[in-house]
């Protein structure tokens, strides 16, 4: 057997149709209980216990303890990539389209992936980032903010010190299951989900990925990106 990562180990934890679920229910970035995902998976909980287990062990989900409740979340942004990938590829692959109900045309438009902005505006914000040179790519293939681009952030409020020292990327890209191009994750795309709720231009549906900007919100998100 030749020596590295055994990826079908993960392959076959993400590919039970109760786990996939569950983690799916996770990728807007929230801690859930048993019960919940549970209720996600449309299993009962000691079924999704056991399932949580399995994927706690496998290094997909991280658990966090606050009484005698016990949360449940992806383990990090690594593992919101791999599933934003499996979408395109299961897209693709299996020639259906990944449709979540009547409210699909809103998951669309906006969503939570993981932590940072999915979805049409997600696609619009990277396009525009890159084309007014905001972010750039290094010569080793990643992604950066310039120097121009850190201005254009201070119009939002965010600089430089706001990064954290952690081995995530500053920015790195992100292919979006719905558009088939390219949205902003790591920490900057972060920073700037994060910056669009505190001033109010967007906010989370409860219970949802979906990612709602006012009207008022979204024209200031094109004015600033214009």
């Amino acid at each position: 057997m030749k020596e590295g990562p055994n990826i079908s180990v993960t392959a076959s934890l993400m590919g039970d149709p109760a786990r996939s679920n569950m983690l799916l229910g996770l990728m807007d970035g929230r801690a859930l209980t048993a019960t919940e995902l549970a209720q996600t998976a449309g299993i009962t909980k000691q079924t999704a216990s056991s399932h949580l287990s399995k994927m706690l062990n496998g290094g997909l989900v991280a658990k966090e303890v606050q009484g005698r409740h016990h949360y449940y979340r992806l383990r990090d942004h690594t593992v919101a990539l791999a599933i934003e990938a499996l979408l395109n590829v299961s897209e693709v692959g299996t020639g259906a389209r990944t449709r979540t109900g009547p409210r699909d045309p809103a998951l669309r438009k906006a969503r939570v992936c993981y932590d940072h902005l999915a979805g049409e505006l997600g696609v619009f914000m990277f396009d525009r980032l890159i084309s007014k040179g905001w972010v750039e790519e290094t010569k080793h293939g990643g992604l950066t903010v310039s120097q121009s681009g850190w201005i254009g952030l201070a119009e939002i409020g965010l600089n430089e010190g706001h990064l954290k020292k952690t081995r995530r990327p500053q920015c790195r890209s992100c292919l979006d299951w719905s558009k088939r191009r390219r949205h902003l994750a790591g920490q900057v795309g972060a920073l700037i989900m994060n910056r669009l709720f505190e001033m109010k231009w967007a906010k989370r549906l409860p219970n949802s990925r979906i990612v709602q900007f006012t009207a008022s919100g979204e024209s200031s998100f094109e004015a600033w990106l214009k």
